[in-house]
């Protein structure tokens, strides 16, 4: 057994955000074996009830409390420092003197890093490799900024790139002091490597999994749109997701706006589920006769195992998404942008449905509605895969070579 500094962005409990569910199964993979110091923020007032529970898991634990107004203001420095607002944002001076404490005072064997942003706490040494950091940066976070530039107008628009040319830059600096940097996907990990090319040898991926114990279909489990209205007078169409993240906004907007209405002339008793925490007003906005937002729910499980299918129409995607992996566990048909279905090992068509284009939504998501033997037959392979390929054990167990001291060590930048 090892000591290791385990810093994470946001408290990994509860996993109900797409960080949050690899956050924590990665915590409760290090301490089967290690003695973990976890390092995080809890950012959602909701969360504090959990900070116990997280204690339970990890007793040497610290918890550094973020406004997420103030660290927005604070972030705003960046624009006079240079600095990528990202890194302003997760600064806190009593984080750092507990990081400093710990490893002045502890015997720690490895630094782990879950986002890159959390880096920043780890202090300069003359030679790397003591104790080793390893990064997991998830996502090429710069490359979704320049993405949000090209969604949005100026002033925001110079933002954005602004912000995903910095943060680039401050990540490269990051994975050069890592001794190994992981990606959540191949395309991720490829990215990462044409962007960054001086590091291509130290990068590696390691992909999502899903619970699919937990997240498997109950027929004992009952449906929660009898409560909507008896299950014989409309269809439901659902989609799953932290609902305060830009890119979910933007599928949920998008599939209202111009993929519903082309359904519902075939369909009209399609009743469309937005499913998740936290919907700002924009969403909100988007409830009728046709459109249901729920708001947070106790368990996302009934949802989608009574769903006639699952939507993911998310036009700025990077990686894998659990919610994805989740409803083919739940054995649903998915229907889901095409960079979304790239990202996943499975075979589009059978047991994934690819779309990138409203029309092609609409014509997918008929022929699954038209065929309810093909909808479930879908479903049924889904789960399938997610059972054959994508267990968390298997996953994570490919960081723990890298956990034990290098005999090799490369000089800090």
């Amino acid at each position: 057994m090892g000591n290791l500094l385990f810093l994470v962005h946001r408290m990994p409990y509860p996993p109900n955000k797409g960080d949050k569910v690899r956050s924590y199964h990665l915590l409760k993979h290090l301490t089967q074996s290690h003695r973990v110091f976890l390092g995080t923020f809890v950012d959602d007032p909701a969360d504090e009830v959990y900070v116990g529970t997280v204690r339970a898991l990890c007793p040497d634990l610290h918890v550094a409390r973020l406004n997420p107004r103030m660290a927005k203001l604070r972030s705003l420095s960046g624009l006079l420092t240079g600095q990528a607002l990202s890194e302003r944002y997760y600064q806190d001076a009593a984080l750092q003197t507990w990081v400093n404490h710990t490893l002045a005072n502890e015997a720690i064997d490895a630094i782990v890093i879950f986002s890159s942003v959390m880096a920043q706490y780890v202090p300069l040494r003359s030679v790397a490799g003591k104790p080793p950091m390893l990064v997991d940066f998830v996502d090429v976070d710069s490359a979704k900024w320049t993405q949000y530039a090209s969604q949005h107008r100026w002033p925001m628009s110079w933002l954005y790139q602004r912000e995903g040319a910095r943060l680039l830059a401050y990540e490269r600096v990051v994975a050069a002091r890592a001794q190994r940097s992981f990606f959540v996907t191949d395309n991720e990990t490829a990215l990462f490597a044409k962007l960054a090319p001086e590091g291509t040898s130290q990068l590696e991926t390691i992909c999502n999994g899903v619970d699919a114990d937990f997240f498997s279909p109950d027929p004992a489990r009952p449906s929660p749109f009898v409560a909507q209205g008896s299950e014989s007078d409309h269809i439901p169409l659902v989609f799953t997701g932290a609902m305060d993240y830009w890119p979910n906004i933007d599928a949920v907007t998008w599939f209202v706006s111009d993929i519903l209405p082309g359904l519902r002339q075939t369909w009209p008793q399609l009743r469309f589920y937005i499913v998740g925490r936290s919907p700002p007003p924009a969403v909100l906005a988007l409830a009728g006769p046709h459109v249901v937002v729920t708001g947070t729910v106790p368990d996302v499980r009934p949802y989608l195992q009574h769903a006639a299918l699952v939507v993911a129409p998310l036009r700025v995607a990077r990686g894998i998404q659990n919610k994805i992996l989740e409803a083919m566990a739940m054995a649903r048909p998915v229907v889901a942008s095409t960079s979304c279905v790239q990202a996943i090992d499975a075979r589009p068509g059978d047991e994934l449905l690819s779309a990138e284009q409203a029309q092609d939504f609409i014509n997918e998501i008929n022929a699954l509605l038209l065929v309810p033997a093909k909808a479930a037959a879908t479903g049924l392979a889904g789960r399938q895969r997610v059972v054959a390929s994508y267990s968390w054990a298997a996953h994570l167990g490919r960081i723990d070579r890298h956990l034990v001291p290098q005999p090799l060590a490369r000089e800090l930048t």
